[in-house]
């Protein structure tokens, strides 16, 4: 089974969770390797992945969020072959499957409101086996630690994270980075520690706090 890379997540650790067209210019020139793009249509999402892969970044294109779109896996080979992001992410595992078999890194949200959906949410990421997961909101400590440790993937915290301590608190927790939507922290210089190294996504066999193994 090959292993692809993402590289790291930068000295802060922030990903630039881009929900408005009007933010996409301020992601872009900001110093954070990593962009989650949240926003745009069919006619659109070409020309957003463009401008952010120009800039030199990752980015990773939320097909739940992109009008148009829809849910039948065709929609993934399109986005393979014809815009060409880094990954996805989606909540949903079937289109999860289908990009990782085009070839597209993939990241899939958890949204964990109680216990159940701690569970299921668990089983549903073993059972189509991502890249990485996001979980929301981002404001379970706890939950990020059990997180990590139930899977052998990387954990990205977000949602409703605001404050710098907020960010240090998940990424303490075993977060390997936080996505967020506020320009202000994207242009914020300062460092943020945690346990887990900023070169999340590794060759390394095993998912420790330096790095994590790619399944793909």
């Amino acid at each position: 089974m090959s292993r692809r890379s993402i590289g790291d997540f930068g000295s802060q650790r922030i990903i630039a969770a881009v929900r408005r067209a009007e933010d996409l210019k301020a992601a872009c020139a900001s110093d954070l390797p990593v962009v989650f793009l949240l926003v745009g249509d069919l006619f659109t999402v070409q020309d957003y992945v463009r401008q952010v892969l120009d800039a030199g970044k990752k980015v990773f294109l939320h097909v739940d969020f992109i009008n148009g779109l829809g849910n039948d896996p065709i929609i993934v080979k399109y986005l393979a072959e014809k815009v060409q992001p880094t990954g996805i992410i989606s909540t949903k595992s079937h289109l999860i499957k289908h990009a990782k078999k085009q070839g597209l890194l993939t990241i899939q949200r958890m949204f964990l409101i109680d216990s159940a959906a701690l569970d299921n949410g668990i089983a549903n990421v073993q059972q189509s086996e991502p890249d990485a997961v996001e979980i929301m909101p981002g404001l379970l400590p706890r939950v990020i630690a059990e997180v990590s440790s139930r899977l052998q993937i990387p954990v990205i915290a977000g949602g409703l994270i605001h404050h710098h301590e907020e960010v240090e608190a998940a990424l303490e927790a075993g977060a390997a980075a936080v996505s967020m939507g506020s320009r202000a922290l994207w242009a914020n210089d300062r460092v943020l520690t945690g346990t887990a190294d900023t070169h999340v996504f590794t060759n390394s066999p095993i998912r420790q706090h330096t790095g994590v193994t790619l399944h793909r």
